[in-house]
């Protein structure tokens, strides 16, 4: 097993260097929801798949019918192929007048217990936590002269506005992107000093449901409490999807869902 420990002395003789690369991606004005950004997030997907090609990846920017996709491959080393995904789009800025300052300005803030945190759009969600990936396989090739495994690494410029071009992706390129194990960065700590490794993440269903009525109102008269509000059928139905200890009561909800062992709950 490689010792890991020249990867952590690079990292630390690089961070000054690391932290100049992060600060030139966060400068990037890559807001995905507005068309007004479109170029900064072309520009910011151009800069990425530069710096990974000058860490040897095979690396690529990908049109999509959105923002493009960069695409990275570093397939020399024996091993598992483990994909990285993350993304290089944020967040809107507004209110401006709330910053204090330009947000696409990175600086270092300094708390009053003496920690410092970099304040500006995008620094942990999620460009800080891509170029932390970024920086361990760059510190670990100047360290050991090639990675441990297998890496692909995948970062999209839509999470923040829907990601509608990353499904159809996907399956345009399943036979490039398979791999034994996917890594998501954009999750969360337990709290400033302690990392959390999160194995599982909630999925997301939608749905419209409509409630046909008359087309005026019938809250008095002859009419009153003979015929249903739709508010209050909707309302009905909203309480009747979870039981009194939250569980969802809709059938199947669970199927396939195994229930988490002692272990894990504790």
């Amino acid at each position: 097993m490689t010792d890991i420990a020249p990867v952590l002395a690079r990292l630390d003789a690089d961070q000054p260097a690391a932290l100049d690369r992060l600060f030139e991606l966060l400068r990037f004005q890559s807001i995905s929801t507005d068309p007004a950004y479109a170029e900064q997030c072309q520009a910011a997907a151009a800069w990425l798949a530069e710096d990974l090609a000058g860490i040897g990846f095979d690396a690529r920017v990908a049109p999509t019918v959105g923002h493009p996709m960069v695409v990275a491959h570093d397939l020399s080393a024996e091993g598992p192929h483990l994909l990285f995904y993350g993304h290089y789009d944020v967040q809107p800025v507004d209110p401006l007048e709330l910053w204090g300052r330009d947000p696409f300005e990175p600086q270092v803030v300094a708390r009053d217990d003496g920690t410092r945190f970099i304040s500006t759009r995008g620094a942990c969600d999620d460009k800080g936590q891509l170029m932390t990936f970024v920086e361990a396989c760059r510190a670990y090739k100047a360290a050991n002269g090639a990675l441990p495994c297998k890496i692909t690494i995948l970062l999209e410029g839509e999470e923040e506005s829907g990601g509608e071009s990353l499904p159809p992706f996907l399956d345009d390129h399943r036979d490039e992107l398979g791999a034994d194990i996917a890594l998501v960065c954009d999750t969360g700590m337990w709290d400033a000093w302690t990392p959390a490794i999160t194995t599982m993440l909630r999925g997301n269903v939608a749905d419209q449901v409509t409630i046909h009525a008359s087309d005026r109102d019938l809250h008095s008269g002859m009419y009153g409490s003979t015929a249903a509000n739709p508010i209050h059928v909707l309302t009905r139905i909203l309480a009747a999807m979870r039981d009194d200890a939250g569980r969802i009561t809709i059938p199947g909800f669970y199927d396939g869902v195994p229930e988490l062992s002692p272990e894990l709950k504790a």
